[in-house]
């Protein structure tokens, strides 16, 4: 029984840890963020921190890849839901785009530690943003990607297997990407009427496209 709670308490720590690193390090950048910072956010020793993570390049590596992990599966799930048993192109498309863009404010703080990315990329530890791509965005454009695939075997999108990489990018960029960079990452306000405007503008786009 003490063995089990020892095991509970030390799961808790480290991830108060990585919910107190995405926090200071999306707020901070990597460069400014300090040790005594993420600690005191975690609400953990300094000794606690280094005991787990090694030190501030492991945690913020850790944080990241964890936190990608997290969105990934949420997308990944989102393109299941919707472009498994198309019926509709258009509506299914549709209810993908709203449903994915509906969780933008589950993701904030992961949305935070990617526009640090953006802003310091040099500068971060070595191999952090290629290990970061393949866990996020390559990860979840494969499995935009396989489903596109799918439906054009099914003749339901003028795609096949060679194109479908090119056509999960074009997707990623004419709805997620459209809203990501006009609002800078969720910093810039955005009504959802807006952001559906741009969903329908960027499904309709896609479809022109690769529309059978």
């Amino acid at each position: 029984m003490a063995q089990q709670q020892e095991r509970r308490g030390t799961v808790e720590k480290r991830q108060a840890l990585l919910r107190g690193a995405r926090t200071v390090f999306g707020r901070e950048g990597y460069a400014r963020a300090g040790i005594d910072q993420i600690a005191a956010e975690a609400g953990v020793s300094t000794r606690t921190l280094y005991n787990h993570f090694g030190g501030k390049e492991n945690l913020f590596r850790e944080a990241l890849l964890d936190s990608a992990a997290v969105v990934t599966a949420a997308h990944v799930a989102i393109a299941e839901r919707h472009l498994t048993k198309v019926t509709d192109v258009e509506k299914d498309l549709l209810a993908f785009a709203r449903e994915w863009m509906g969780q933008r404010g589950e993701h904030v703080a992961h949305m935070l530690l990617v526009r640090q990315i953006i802003a310091e990329g040099p500068h971060l530890p070595a191999g952090v943003v290629e290990a970061w791509q393949r866990t996020g965005p390559q990860a979840t454009v494969d499995a935009v990607r396989e489903r596109l695939a799918a439906l054009g075997a099914q003749g339901l999108l003028a795609i096949d297997e060679a194109g479908s990489p090119e056509a999960a990018r074009y997707l990623m960029l004419l709805v997620p990407g459209a809203v990501t960079v006009d609002t800078f990452f969720g910093v810039v306000p955005m009504s959802e009427a807006e952001v559906d405007a741009r969903v329908q503008s960027g499904v309709r786009t896609f479809l022109r496209l690769y529309g059978a």
